[in-house]
Order: C-alpha cells, then structure tokens, then sequence
C-alpha cells in the first residue's frame, strides 16, 4: 500500500507541474493546453511512460535523486501578449508548484506532529509528507537549473530569440543525459535537495 502510494505521488507531482505550465498559458492568453485536454487530473493525457513512470521510480527504488517529466505541455508563444516574458513564467510556474507541494506537505507534517498523529491503522503518514517533501524538492531544484530544455532554462529567452534557443535545446538535452548518466547532476541534485530539506527543520 505505501509503495502505491509513493508511485501515485511522484506521478501526480510531475503531473500536477505540467497542468500549472498549461494552466499559466491559458491564463496569459494561449488556449493550446486547454483545447488539447491537458488542464485536466487525469494522468492518461500526461503520462509518458519513460519519464513519467518507469524513470521516477527507478530513481527511488536505486536510491538516486527522483527526477522525470510527462508529456510536454503545448503552447503557442506567439498567442501571448509578451511572448519571451510569458514563455519565463509559464516555465518557471511548474518548478515553483512542487515547491508549494513540498511546503504545504511541511505545513501538514509539522501540525500532525504537534498531535502526534503519526500513525493510524499501521500506517506512517509522517513518513509519506517526508517522501512527498524529498520528492517535490528533487523534482523542483531538478527542473530549476538553467540546462535546455529544462524550465530553468528558459530565462535565457530574455537575452535569445526562440530560434536561438531551440538550436540549444538538441545540444542541451545530450548535456543533460551525460550528467545524468554520469551520476555528476544527481549528486548535485541530492546535494541541493537534502540542503532545503533540512532546512525546513523536518
């Protein structure tokens, strides 16, 4: 049960980062998301089975940094009012939503604790807000650095043009999966993570 469990929540956290990229371009005036059905819950028009399913959870099982993405969202930069600053913030938006997973996970851990409520049925809900915690903060300090095509990546587009930016992208990917596979980018990952876990005082 709690195995199932942590699969359901590394799946919706990488889901619930592809609807808030969909759902900030509907909101600055790109309807591409919306017309495909990707502001929806439901995982089957998100999930890539690579990224989404068989990666994370390797991840976790190997003990590595959990990392992994879902379909990519679609929009038309060029419906928006401000295509390069919009194009930021519509990336920036799904890091920044397992952010405030993690720290709405904090919230609830921390009260559950003050009641010592850890435990119910023999299961340890303290210890799944841990995971979720650890999981959304590896998913967002992962899609925080500045590597195409990752959303860190895309406060380049202030100083390139989209076309620039996707001649990177090619080259940015095979950077990406060498220091993945590397073990170099995870551990840097892990490093980051663990730092703002702690911070939290869990």
């Amino acid at each position: 049960m709690e195995l199932f469990l942590i699969i359901f929540i590394i799946v919706y956290s990488i889901i619930l980062h592809e609807i808030a990229h969909g759902y900030a371009a509907y909101r600055l005036g790109d309807m591409t998301a919306k017309y495909e059905g990707r502001l929806s819950l439901n995982p089957l028009v998100h999930i890539d089975i690579f990224g989404t399913i068989l990666l994370p959870i390797l991840g976790y099982m190997f003990g590595g940094v959990i990392f992994g993405w879902a379909k990519p969202v679609p929009y038309n930069p060029y419906n928006l009012n401000n295509p390069r600053r919009d194009s930021v913030a519509i990336a920036l938006v799904g890091p920044l939503t397992n952010l405030i997973i993690a720290l709405l996970c904090v919230f609830m851990y921390k009260i559950l604790a003050v009641f010592n409520f850890d435990s119910f049925a023999g299961f340890d809900f303290l210890n799944l807000l841990k995971e979720t915690i650890k999981l959304n903060i590896a998913l967002a300090v992962f899609n925080f650095l500045p590597i195409p095509p990752l959303d860190g990546s895309k406060l380049l587009l202030t100083k390139l043009s989209f076309e620039d930016y996707h001649q990177l992208e090619l080259l940015g990917f095979v950077l990406l999966i060498f220091l993945v596979f590397s073990s170099w980018l995870p551990v840097f990952v892990n490093i980051i993570s663990s730092f703002v876990f702690r911070f939290f005082g869990i």
